[in-house]
């Protein structure tokens, strides 16, 4: 029996899809990730900013940072005071997938004093 053409080149394109495959699927992970980080970076550049304005008026340190660490997991925080200003940054190491760490920070400033 010999083999028709559409046969060996259903082979091939098999063949081909096997190898794409996991390109694509790797692909696809590392994306879905990328989007993953950059929602954290806007939670904990969110997060900053309400920490700040909790000092500004008045709140303890202990309260700001905890607002920081419940709204975005594994978040640390430190604050300082600039004058009529008082600053706090935010940093988080954000994992996509198990072997890619990416850091992000934020930090956001309020006037002191304000209400």
């Amino acid at each position: 029996m010999t083999r028709s053409k559409n046969d060996a080149e259903r082979g091939s394109v098999a063949a081909e899809l096997a190898l794409a495959l996991p390109a694509v699927a790797i692909t696809l992970l590392l994306g879905a990730g990328a989007l993953g980080a950059a929602a954290q970076q806007v939670s904990l550049q969110d997060a900053a900013a309400d920490a700040a304005r909790l000092l500004g008026r008045g709140e303890s340190e202990a309260t700001a940072h905890a607002t920081v660490a419940a709204a975005v997991d594994g978040a640390r925080s430190s604050s300082a005071s600039r004058g009529d200003l008082v600053c706090v940054s935010a940093r988080i190491d954000a994992q996509i997938g198990r072997l890619i760490s990416i850091p992000l920070s934020a930090s956001s400033c309020a006037l002191s004093g304000g209400l």
